[in-house]
């Protein structure tokens, strides 16, 4: 690609090449034209944005070629004056940080088939403002694709030194006064430069007081401050110029030795004075700090956490609070690379503490003063949680400007991600689901019955269930959760959650109760079953919601068609049946229909029991010698067997649902 700008400052503008979309109402995929693996480039995302022109076309980005990360749609009005680029005739939105390709999926809303409709491509955001007419003229007439006078378009790219800190040290100050830059965090502060890009990552620059190439040996010379009076403060008092700064002197009108005296307290003072003030701006500095701090800790409820630490039973012990310097040591001051996700109530970081062990450090959003207790909730919840199948809190810190959770790592990812975008090295079997499934029932019901207070969960779903080493469930994410005593059914609360797993009753209500999650649950086992999204635009109508699509399925006996492939291949028909049968009485609109979660999860252990017991074997051999049997399932008689069956009394060791006390 020709290069149009090289900066020191970790960037380089170049010309990239821009084709055209063949599209139609089937959807393709398409890459940029140029790829950078393999090379010491990546695409900012500060200084770019991906710009689709053209309307009626829908554009999604994807990264590592599987995760729709960005994508936009313009509608079209010819007789639009928007110059913004803002959804009329052209749409634009952001990319991930550090790409190296990108690759996009895009289909016209129009029915139209194999025609020129528009362009998709990354490009500098200053192209819009910089080559304003060219950029408008497109806008207007789409009409000939293989335009000649635009067919490449801006690109800034950002690059990295290479130079290891260690191998500077062995230079000293006036042989490579160079430094180590970064780029503040604030784009609002650095955005648009009028010198030059700024790369967000680590780059070398000259110290203050030298300028040129910090890459060249000898590169960085000395300013000399004195040859341009704008560049010193001396006025009348003649200016000496040093290596990195100058000095100011007034030469004496007597050289007698009535002037030496005030001289040499002049330089006394000289010396003392910076000596002075440097150590009364760190004094107050550490004052300032300790001040932050302390706000900070009462602003984000540290005195409510506290409090309720204080009257909980063994919570102290349990629950640290560590230091911001401790997490910001921990997570590399919150590097971009440690994101291990994005949710609702912040980014989780990954950390490794003091004593060599690996944390999750969830960054919480900037939240009013009144959704505090929002986090506070979360802390306590989890700090009176003992369950081997629930994420473990470590603590937290209120010292920051928003607050921070830590808790244990869990290494292998979410639920969701194992069902809708499968490990082919390691994928979920079907024994692998029934035992997931086992597992977050019996943490949910030791929530809600076993636990020192009833715990509410209110946001099950595949996405805030983890993975770990061994590929056990972890229940997480308690930001949202509730507390309440023995004798309440209900909360009444604003309505919470994520759709597709919302239960109807309490949407409609706003009254939340142990069946709510039970209802929630039902539709993260129906994830299991189908390998499909809770929520999906390909599925039409009402039936966009999993739940009421599982439904009318199994009224029109269409169980086995929408079944994932290995569900059907691994399980056996009898067993996908009882599973089934389960997930549809934990959906059941009415809440007092559906099962508790204790009896949810004891008979899921005993559909366990029965796979290495003779019902099956029994219904399976009945099913052979009456083949219009096997052709339709009877739902409820299984239901009714395996339900009766789990009735009978298992010892609390035979049950997989709590841990020793």
């Amino acid at each position: 690609m020709e290069a149009l700008f090289i900066s020191l400052r970790g960037t380089v503008r170049v010309k990239q090449p821009v084709s055209p979309m063949n599209c139609s109402n089937v959807q393709k995929t398409q890459f940029m034209a140029i790829s950078l693996v393999g090379s010491p480039f990546t695409i900012s995302r500060y200084y770019n944005s991906l710009l689709i022109l053209g309307c009626q076309n829908t554009v999604w980005l994807r990264a590592k070629k599987t995760a729709t990360v960005a994508g936009c749609t313009a509608k079209c009005d010819a007789a639009s004056t928007d110059t913004n680029c803002n959804g009329v005739n052209c749409c634009q939105t952001t990319l991930p940080p550090r790409l190296q390709e990108i690759q996009y999926t895009y289909r016209s809303i129009q029915s139209t088939n194999n025609t020129f409709c528009g362009y998709a491509f990354p490009t500098d955001k200053k192209w819009l403002q910089e080559d304003y007419k060219m950029f408008k003229g497109l806008q207007s007439d789409l009409s000939n694709p293989y335009d000649q006078e635009f067919v490449s378009a801006p690109l800034v790219l950002e690059w990295e030194s290479d130079i290891p800190s260690y191998q500077l040290a062995d230079y000293s100050y006036y042989e490579y006064p160079i430094r180590y830059s970064i780029r503040p965090s604030n784009p609002a502060l650095f955005f648009f430069s009028e010198k030059d890009y700024e790369s967000p990552t680590k780059y070398l620059s000259c110290q203050i007081g030298f300028e040129g190439n910090p890459y060249i040996p000898r590169g960085c010379i000395d300013i000399d401050e004195c040859s341009n009076e704008t560049l010193n403060h001396c006025r009348n008092w003649t200016c000496i110029n040093t290596i990195g700064s100058y000095t100011c002197w007034h030469p004496p009108k007597d050289k007698g030795f009535l002037f030496t005296k005030p001289l040499i307290g002049i330089m006394v003072l000289i010396v003392i004075f910076p000596l002075g003030s440097w150590m009364c701006t760190k004094a107050i500095r550490k004052i300032i700090k300790a001040n932050r701090k302390r706000k900070f800790f009462k602003h984000n409820g540290g005195l409510l956490l506290e409090q309720q630490l204080s009257s909980t039973a063994n919570g102290p012990q349990k629950t640290k609070l560590f230091s911001s310097e401790e997490l910001a040591q921990a997570t590399d001051h919150y590097n971009e690379n440690r994101v291990l996700g994005h949710g609702g109530q912040g980014t989780v970081y990954k950390g490794m503490l003091t004593d060599g062990r690996i944390v999750a450090v969830k960054k919480s959003k900037r939240v009013d003063e009144g959704d505090l207790e929002v986090f506070i909730n979360e802390v306590i919840i989890l700090s009176q949680i003992n369950h081997r199948n629930v994420v473990k809190v470590l603590g937290c810190c209120l010292e920051t400007e928003v607050p921070l959770l830590v808790y244990e790592f869990i290494p292998n990812g979410t639920l969701f991600q194992h069902i809708h975008y499968p490990n082919e090295e390691f994928p979920l079997s079907w024994e692998m689901r029934l035992r997931i499934a086992r597992e977050v029932a019996g943490a949910l019901s030791y929530l809600h019955s076993a636990a020192s207070a009833s715990i509410f969960h209110r946001d099950i779903k595949s996405a805030n269930i983890l993975l770990d080493d061994k590929y056990r469930a972890k229940v997480a994410d308690f930001g949202t959760s509730r507390s309440v005593s023995i004798d309440q059914t209900h909360i009444t609360t604003r309505v919470l959650g994520t759709f597709g797993y919302l239960d109807p009753e309490y949407f409609q209500s706003s009254q939340f109760t142990e069946k709510s999650d039970v209802y929630s649950f039902g539709v993260v086992m129906v994830e299991l079953l189908t390998g499909e999204k809770a929520i999906s635009s390909v599925r039409t109508g009402m039936e966009k919601s999993l739940a009421t699509h599982f439904l009318h399925s199994m009224e029109e006996n269409h169980l086995f068609d929408i079944l994932d492939a290995r569900v059907l291949k691994e399980g056996k028909k009898e067993e996908i049946v009882a599973i089934a049968e389960l997930c549809r009485r934990c959906l059941h609109l009415h809440g007092r229909r559906r099962p508790t979660m204790k009896e949810v999860a004891v008979e899921l252990g005993g559909i366990q029991r029965l796979k290495e017991g003779s019902i099956f074997e029994q219904i399976h051999d009945e099913n052979r010698e009456n083949p219009e049997i096997s052709q339709s399932y009877n739902f409820s008689s299984i239901s009714r067997i395996v339900h009766l069956d789990t009735t009978t009394a298992y010892s609390p060791d035979e049950l997989p649902l709590l841990d020793e006390p």
